[in-house]
């Protein structure tokens, strides 16, 4: 497969080899064109400017292998904006100068990725942030008011935001010097060989997979994660440990990509490995009781063949820092929302 790091001038011819025969449409492009995520790829294929064979084709088309794809110009990418938008909020504890907010997964922390204007810009933390607040630090930019430091879309919990641009200084001074300590919770799949640990490996981003970051870079940023199991668990449908992940770097994706270098994804994680769904592999299907196997939306005869969680099992459970004005420390914790606390049930049953 031939593998583009940069588009070329427009247009552009893709050959697909036999190899290909069976994958869609806009995944195929999405590997051949590195620096493109499969998002981007469908809104070029929404705007009808990538033809397979000569022909308008969908994202959805099923490749047989040997088809010709052009593709003629780029899509026409919505602009990013931050909009106050009536989002409900967990704020933990606000004060003058900052706000300590309890994300939901699923929640985006500022415009971003996305082909649409909806999925680029509507529903994130700094939209709620500025309907709730109205004036935020402007440290970060137009696009990311207040936010001092970031959390995946996928993972739930602690977040610091600052009000004002002395604030906002005093505490990315204190990130920079890793005097902000930070707990996360993470379910991973298998037990590591020992109970704690230091992964101290360079991150850098994917030389392929561009929306992926990877520890096999020569010329990676350093990252330190520390963990320690907090429980191991043998279930129906294998072994899991449950962990406590402390960082002193803040790279991107840093505890996904780490526990993953150690073959022990965060469940959930199907960028780094982890399977879509957790299958039943012991011969002996445990009984649930009624009120349980209700809430997990199967029946209460016996645990369901299959467990999906539509989230990665990553919480930020814990934040301590010093507040900038006075130099309180401070120290705040969330507890794992419902979802992982259900799933972890089932699991443990």
């Amino acid at each position: 497969m031939q593998n583009t790091r940069h588009l070329p001038r427009f247009p552009i011819t893709i050959n697909v080899p036999l190899t290909a025969a069976g994958q869609r449409l806009d995944q195929f492009l999405a590997e051949q064109i590195a620096d493109v995520s499969r998002a981007r790829v469908q809104q070029v294929l929404r705007e009808e400017k990538a033809l397979v064979n000569g022909a308008i084709a969908k994202s959805s088309l099923k490749l047989r292998g040997g088809e010709e794809i052009t593709i003629l110009g780029e899509a026409q990418r919505p602009p990013l904006r931050a909009i106050a938008e009536d989002i409900p909020l967990d704020i933990v504890y606000e004060d003058a100068d900052l706000a300590v907010v309890n994300k939901p997964a699923g929640m985006m922390v500022h415009a971003g990725a996305g082909a649409t204007d909806d999925e680029r810009n509507r529903g994130t933390l700094v939209n709620a942030l500025l309907h709730r607040f109205g004036a935020l630090s402007e440290v970060g930019g137009e696009l990311r008011p207040g936010i001092v430091h970031r959390l995946d879309k996928e993972t739930s919990g602690l977040i610091l935001v600052a009000k004002n641009d002395v604030a906002h200084r005093k505490l990315a001074a204190q990130f920079s010097r890793r005097e902000i300590k930070k707990r996360y919770v993470a379910l991973v799949h298998g037990w590591p060989a020992k109970d704690r640990g230091t992964i101290d490996t360079p991150i850098s981003r994917d030389a392929v997979r561009r929306t992926r970051m990877s520890t096999r870079g020569s010329a990676g940023r350093s990252a330190i994660t520390h963990y320690e199991v907090r429980e191991r668990i043998e279930s129906a449908y294998g072994k899991f440990a449950l962990v406590d992940v402390r960082i002193e770097t803040g790279r991107t994706h840093q505890i996904r990509v780490h526990l993953s270098s150690l073959r022990h994804p965060v469940v959930g994680d199907t960028l780094y490995g982890a399977p879509k769904e957790l299958k039943r592999v012991s011969t002996k299907a445990p009984t649930l009781s009624p009120k349980a196997g209700e809430r997990m939306g199967h029946p209460a005869k016996a645990s369901p063949p299959v467990l999906v969680l539509d989230r990665n099992f990553l919480h930020a459970a814990a934040i301590e820092f010093k507040q900038p004005r006075t130099c309180e420390q401070l120290k705040f914790e969330a507890a794992l929302p419902e979802e992982l606390v259900e799933f972890l049930e089932e699991l443990r049953r």
